[in-house]
């Protein structure tokens, strides 16, 4: 049976985030509150679990699912390299709305789909999501909605659109306005916006010095 935690109470979001740390360390899913939407996550490296998320979401590998990481040093042990441009894009807007595509390393266990070699890496800007992300390490994460539906900007509709196929709910209250975040491919030799979102393409140009353009 799945449990729901209410993180706004201070016993209640330790008990909940312990909870959540030994379910992904178990390779199970939880649903957690990010500075977008409702995410459901797992762990990163293990592929049972992260096509049982993709199961949950009624959803194939052809979208590969996002990785969330809890600092900024996560990064050099997961992409083959971290350029300048990613360097001055991570330094100007993580943790935050905006999502870098780069080439993974190829020494990492890990299945998150049809990927071509690339993952695509985020720090949510959430103290819930950071606290847990910082336990646990990288989580495979993805809107926590069931494919085509509408994503879920409060725990009750993760819950309700899921069910038992999560093991922990840690709510954080509402999120707002579900304002995607802005995705940058950096794997090419020019940066691309693949998706505008909570981060502008002028801001993303103002910090990288040069005009970047939609893909």
């Amino acid at each position: 049976m799945a449990s729901r935690y209410d993180c706004a109470v201070p016993d209640a979001r330790t008990e909940g985030l312990a909870a959540a740390a030994r379910a992904v360390k178990a390779g199970r899913l939880v649903v957690l509150p990010t500075d977008t939407v409702y995410g459901i996550g797992c762990d990163a490296f293990s592929a049972p679990a992260v096509r049982n998320l993709l199961s949950a979401k009624q959803r194939g590998p052809d979208m590969p699912v996002p990785v969330l990481v809890g600092s900024w040093k996560t990064i050099d042990g997961l992409v083959l390299g971290v350029p300048k441009s990613a360097r001055d894009l991570i330094e100007a807007f993580w943790p935050g709305g905006l999502s870098l595509v780069l080439p993974h390393a190829p020494s990492l266990n890990w299945d998150l789909g049809s990927t071509k070699g690339t993952v695509m890496l985020r720090m949510p800007l959430h103290p819930v999501a950071l606290e847990l992300l910082r336990d646990v390490g990288p989580m495979a994460v993805s809107s926590a909605n069931v494919s085509g539906q509408p994503p879920a900007a409060s725990v009750a509709e993760a819950e309700e659109q899921l069910g038992e196929k999560v093991a922990v709910y840690l709510d954080g209250g509402p999120s707002g306005e579900p304002v995607a975040s802005t995705i940058v491919d950096l794997t090419g030799d020019e940066p691309r916006v693949l998706r505008e979102g909570a981060v502008t393409t002028e801001a993303v140009s103002e910090v990288l010095g040069r005009e970047v353009l939609p893909a």
